[in-house]
């Protein structure tokens, strides 16, 4: 036991005391020790002061108001023009555009060269008409034993395309493709005669170079006239007949040969 209480106090000689640790004192907000250094631009003299709660600066209220979003457009739900009945609701011709007693009179204004035309009709983009002529004219031309259905489509779109060009730097108001190939399939009635006639007699001789002329100008008159009277392009008739004349020259090309 001798040996381990010399081992133990040996283990424990050190010359620090408790005594050194009482009197040794750390001086961390006075004047003296490291941590006392001021800085300048801070004023200590206020650190730690109490300030009563009515010393202070009161602060200025919100006076804005908080915001408020603009109430979102709902526009009205659209009132039906025909009724909410099935009994007030139009015909399906009529919604589709298709009036037969304008086909009508756009069809003996053709046939009638010299009976003048109505502008607020012709104005119209009936395509429904030139359709059925455009089919009864391939179909002729099938009969005389001529299969010449994507000809007769393709020649109308270029013309078309071409008068429609023509008719916008000529006239001052301007006009609409539909218009320009309701005008010209309508037109081409009378060219749908010229094919018949070709089912059962030949056109290549004498006669029927004649016919053929009369037919060509028959169809240019009263295109011209049409585009004239809904155009309103008074004195340019001649101008307007002659690309006419070569358009349904080209059909009437395609029926004699």
């Amino acid at each position: 036991m001798s040996g381990f209480e010399n081992l133990n106090t040996d283990f424990y000689q050190t010359s620090y005391s408790i005594d050194d640790q009482s009197q040794q004192s750390y001086d961390y907000g006075g004047s003296g020790g490291p941590y006392s250094k001021q800085y300048p631009g801070y004023d200590y003299s206020q650190q730690g002061r109490f300030v009563p709660p009515d010393m202070m600066q009161p602060q200025q209220p919100y006076t804005g108001q908080i915001f408020q979003p603009t109430q979102a457009y709902t526009p009205a739900s659209p009132q039906p023009f025909y009724g909410n009945n099935f009994e007030d609701e139009p015909p399906l011709l009529e919604e589709l555009g298709i009036n037969f007693d304008h086909i009508w009179q756009k069809t003996l204004t053709v046939l009638h060269p010299l009976k003048v035309a109505d502008g607020s009709i012709m104005n119209e983009t009936d395509l429904a008409g030139p359709m059925v002529f455009c089919l009864a004219f391939g179909a002729t031309l099938l009969l005389a034993g001529k299969i010449q259905f994507g000809y007769v489509y393709g020649i109308s779109a270029i013309g078309c395309l071409g008068m429609f060009c023509l008719l916008n730097l000529m006239s001052m108001t301007g006009v609409s493709f539909g218009c320009v190939a309701s005008v010209l399939g309508y037109c081409l009635l009378p060219m749908i005669l010229l094919s018949s006639f070709a089912v059962i007699f030949s056109l290549q001789g004498m006669v029927g170079i004649i016919l053929t002329a009369v037919i060509i100008g028959w169809c240019s008159f009263s295109a011209s006239k049409i585009f004239i009277s809904a155009l309103a392009m008074e004195g340019q008739q001649l101008l307007v007949a002659y690309p006419c004349a070569l358009l349904y020259g080209v059909f009437a090309l395609i029926s004699v040969f």
